[in-house]
């Protein structure tokens, strides 16, 4: 199983492939559609990592890859520059987890 990431910044892109995880950088919709027909021609990619960026700029075309797959899972990451969730996420997380303010 693979791992690919579909970006908007290059930057992200080249910081991943230090990691081995190839992708993409997209900045239109038919690079977008390119990008969905290549993974779904590749039956070796288990989890497509979609920055969040892309994921809002693109989420029809995400929601009905979603709804008519049977190939990788598509996972939102944090766009450069930080989550648009906030930067006290994990905090928040763990203070409504256990109920410890760090």
């Amino acid at each position: 199983m693979r791992f690919y990431l579909i970006s908007d910044n290059s930057d992200a892109m080249n910081g991943m492939r230090l990691a081995g995880i190839e992708g993409v950088v997209v900045r239109n919709e038919p690079d977008m559609q390119a990008a969905l027909a290549a993974i779904a021609a590749a039956p070796d990619i288990g989890m497509v990592l979609v920055t969040e960026k892309i994921a809002d700029g693109y989420q029809s075309l995400l929601d009905d890859t979603r709804k008519n797959q049977t190939g990788p899972l598509l996972v939102t990451v944090p766009s450069t520059g930080g989550s648009a969730a906030g930067k006290d996420r994990i905090t928040r997380y763990v203070r409504e987890a256990i109920g410890v303010k760090i």
